[in-house]
C-alpha cells in the first residue's frame, strides 16, 4: 500500500574521497583516488540513498540548488522531480557536474520509493531477467604485466565470462600486453579493450586487425567519443566479430540519439551515475532499444543492478575494481557475482543499499 504522508522534508548530501589501492591510469588519465558522492532524500519517515562518483562540487550543488526543489514535493512523483532538476540547471550547464548531482539525487529518489512501498527497485521499473552477466575491468594501464595478469586471470578464475584492459597510453605496448592476457586467461575467453580516446582513426583501425587476432571482441573508445565519424570509420572497417562501444560519457538523452543515429556504435554504454540517474538511464535504455542495439551499463555495478534487469536489450555489466572495492567497503547491501552473473535481492526494498556512514566518516570531503 502506498503511504500517503510522502511529501518530502530532508535532503542532504556529502562526498567522500577514497584512495585507490594503488595508483591507476588509463589512456588518457592518471588518478589515485575516486570521490563518491551520496545524497540521501527522506519522506514518510523512510530515507533513499543514491550517489554518483565525480566530484565533490556535485554534493555542494545537490544542497544548494536541488534541495530546495525537492522539499515538499511528492516522493512517489519520480518524474516530476526529475523534470524540475534538470530544468533548473539549465543556465549552469547541466552536462557534466549538474548530471551527476541530479543523478545522486533521482537514485535516491528512487530507492526511496522503493522503501516506501517496501519493494525492490527492479519490481518498480518492470522486471525483464532475474541477473545479468558482469565482465571484469580494471586492467590499468600503470599495471606491470604480471598485475595485469594477475588481475584478469582472477577473474576468469571466478567464472567472470569477458574482461577489460586498459589500452592507449603507450599504444606501441598495447599488443603484446594483451598477448600477456590471453597467455594469462586462455584461449576460450574473450578480452575487451579500452582506449579512453587515446587512438587517432587511422592508427584504431591499424591496431583493430592486430587485437582481432588475440581475441578481442569488444573495441571501447578507440577515438574519442565525440568523434562520431570517426567511431563509425572503425566501426565499419573493425575486423567481424569485433564490436564498437562508447557512451560513458553520456549525460542526457540527446547525446545518446546522435550517437545511435550516426551508426557510431555496435553496443551502447550508459551510466546511471551520469546520465541523470536511474530515469535518465531508463530513457537512455528506450533509445537503444529503438535503434535495436545491446545496451552496457558502465561501472558502478551496485547501482545499476535493479535497473539492468529492467531495462530492454541489457547485455552485461561492468564490474570495475575501483567501484566494486569502494561499494564492498562502504555500502551495506552490495552484492557479488555468483557464476559470472549478479542478481538483486528481493527481499530488500529500493537499492538494496545503505552506505555504512561510520566506515565512511574517515575518507569525508
Amino acid at each position: 500500500m502506498r503511504d500517503s504522508a510522502a511529501s518530502i522534508d530532508n535532503v542532504s548530501a556529502r562526498a567522500y574521497r577514497i584512495p585507490t589501492d594503488q595508483p591507476e591510469s588509463d589512456g588518457t588519465l592518471e588518478w589515485d583516488s575516486t570521490t563518491l558522492v551520496v545524497a540521501h532524500v527522506s519522506a514518510g519517515g523512510r530515507r533513499g540513498f543514491g550517489y554518483t562518483y565525480g566530484h565533490s562540487a556535485a554534493a555542494h550543488l545537490i544542497e544548494d540548488k536541488l534541495a530546495a526543489l525537492l522539499l515538499g514535493r511528492d516522493a512517489f512523483a519520480t518524474t516530476e522531480c526529475w523534470d524540475a532538476m534538470v530544468h533548473s540547471v539549465r543556465n549552469i550547464g547541466a552536462p557534466g557536474i549538474c548530471s551527476m548531482a541530479i543523478a545522486a539525487a533521482d537514485s535516491a529518489l528512487w530507492d526511496l520509493k522503493g522503501k516506501l512501498l517496501n519493494a525492490p527497485l527492479v519490481s518498480l521499473l518492470g522486471q525483464a531477467r532475474p541477473r545479468v552477466p558482469v565482465y571484469g575491468s580494471g586492467g590499468f594501464t600503470s599495471y606491470s604485466v604480471a598485475q595485469l595478469q594477475k588481475q584478469l586471470g582472477d577473474w576468469i578464475a571466478a567464472d567472470l565470462r569477458w574482461v577489460k584492459m586498459k589500452i592507449g597510453r603507450h599504444p606501441d605496448d598495447d599488443v603484446s600486453r594483451v598477448q600477456a592476457v590471453r597467455a594469462a586467461i586462455g584461449e576460450s575467453p574473450d578480452i575487451f579493450v579500452d582506449a579512453n580516446g587515446a587512438y587517432t582513426r587511422k592508427f584504431a583501425l591499424r591496431q583493430a586487425l592486430a587485437l582481432a587476432d588475440l581475441g578481442v571482441t569488444w573495441y571501447e573508445e578507440p577515438v574519442s567519443s565525440d568523434d562520431l565519424a570517426g567511431l563509425k570509420l572503425v566501426r565499419d572497417r573493425a575486423p567481424a566479430g569485433m564490436e564498437l562501444t562508447a557512451g560513458e560519457y553520456g549525460y542526457d538523452s540527446v547525446y545518446f540519439r546522435r550517437m545511435c543515429a550516426a551508426g557510431a556504435v555496435d553496443v551502447l554504454q550508459a551510466d546511471a551515475t551520469r546520465c541523470m540517474g536511474i530515469t535518465g538511464f531508463m530513457r537512455a535504455a528506450a533509445i537503444a532499444d529503438a535503434f535495436l542495439l545491446p545496451l552496457s551499463s558502465h561501472c558502478a555495478p551496485a547501482l545499476h543492478l535493479h535497473v539492468c534487469c529492467a531495462a530492454p536489450r541489457v547485455r552485461h555489466m561492468e564490474y570495475f575494481h575501483d567501484h566494486v572495492r569502494i561499494e564492498h567497503m562502504l555500502f551495506d547491501g552490495s552484492l557479488s557475482p555468483v557464476r559470472g552473473e549478479m542478481e538483486p535481492d528481493l527481499g530488500r526494498p529500493g537499492l538494496g543499499l545503505e552506505l555504512k556512514e561510520a566506515d565512511a566518516q574517515r575518507f569525508a570531503v
